[in-house]
């Protein structure tokens, strides 16, 4: 065993964790999630992000290691982690100060909105890579934090597949209505990571109905990394309708979204994009002007046209005519 695998092993089993009421699982089980992430190439590398399959792995696990009274927060680990010292949380702009208060972060969504992402060492990155140190790795976490449990930690692929299932089957047939009261339940629940990533989904699933595709320029690049150039638009609001349905959603390149959400065009009964006359641009090959009474592709599966009623209340109370 090499120094630098004891060394972290150490770290591990010697997190600092509250045990006021018991030993806090918060920490381990982020650390198993992340092992499993790695695992499965859904982190290549030393930046972790906060992404809809780490919360999930999070709360699944969760459910399936922890017997304790303790709430099932990801935030609090995510944020507490940086006691230790293979552990360094990066600030979105304008977040530095916010991230050395002492009280912390108290809540997902502060986190989602302050921290861009945590940074982990190399040395760390590359023995998770490894199958063997990585297996080590959740092997210590489990006999030291889990031992009652252990044989209960979840074969993540299979539970990230049968999860995924069931909310894109929401997103794709599930009544508007029905889905904006399981939101609402949710949000009573203060069950802020659930929300997220229900939200993660839906700006996968719209762009994968459009083939990846803007629907109003056509605009459609297929790149060779992991890099997305076409959004997931919401025609009205989330923060108004609690609505991630299929007829609540659009693809459109970055700019056109922007144009879009501030009401600058917008989509008619017919299908048709409608500008404003409440702006003017120069000459460009990147005209708004141009895709005027323009009809925009649809998907080929007529039941996943956006909703007339949704574009209806966009052109009534976001479209600046």
């Amino acid at each position: 065993m090499t120094s630098q695998l004891q060394s972290y092993l150490l770290a591990f089993k010697k997190l600092r964790i509250d045990r006021s009421h018991g030993p806090a699982p918060h920490k381990p089980i982020l650390l198993l999630s992340i092992l499993q992430a790695v695992q499965n190439s859904l982190i290549e590398q030393t930046r972790i992000y906060i992404t809809p399959e780490i919360v999930s792995l999070f709360t699944a696990n969760w459910s399936s290691l922890v017997l304790s009274n303790h709430q099932c927060r990801f935030f609090l680990p995510f944020f507490h982690l940086s006691s230790a010292p293979f552990w360094k949380l990066i600030p979105k702009q304008g977040y530095e100060s916010l991230l050395s208060l002492k009280s912390g972060i108290q809540s997902f969504s502060a986190l989602n909105a302050a921290v861009d992402y945590a940074l982990i060492d190399e040395e760390l990155f590359l023995l998770m890579k490894n199958p063997v140190s990585n297996a080590i790795f959740k092997n210590l976490l489990l006999d030291e934090y889990f031992p009652g449990t252990k044989t209960h930690l979840l074969e993540e692929r299979e539970y990230l597949n049968d999860k995924y299932s069931e909310i894109e089957n929401k997103i794709l047939h599930e009544p508007a209505e029905e889905y904006r009261s399981e939101i609402q339940t949710l949000i009573k629940q203060q069950d802020e990571e659930e929300i997220f990533i229900r939200g993660g989904i839906f700006k996968r699933e719209i762009p994968k109905i459009y083939n990846y595709t803007c629907c109003i320029s056509g605009m459609r690049i297929d790149a060779t990394v992991q890099v997305s150039l076409i959004d997931a638009c919401h025609i009205v609001p989330f923060s108004e309708s609690y609505n991630d349905t299929i007829s609540n959603g659009i693809a459109l390149c970055p700019n056109l979204h922007r144009a879009f959400d501030r009401g600058l065009i917008s989509i008619d009964e017919d299908y048709r994009v409608i500008v404003s006359d409440k702006f003017t641009e120069g000459k460009s090959d990147y005209s708004i002007r141009k895709f005027d009474r323009k009809r925009i592709n649809l998907p080929s599966n007529r039941s996943f046209w956006p909703g007339i009623q949704n574009l209806t209340w966009h052109k009534g109370n976001v479209f600046k005519l």
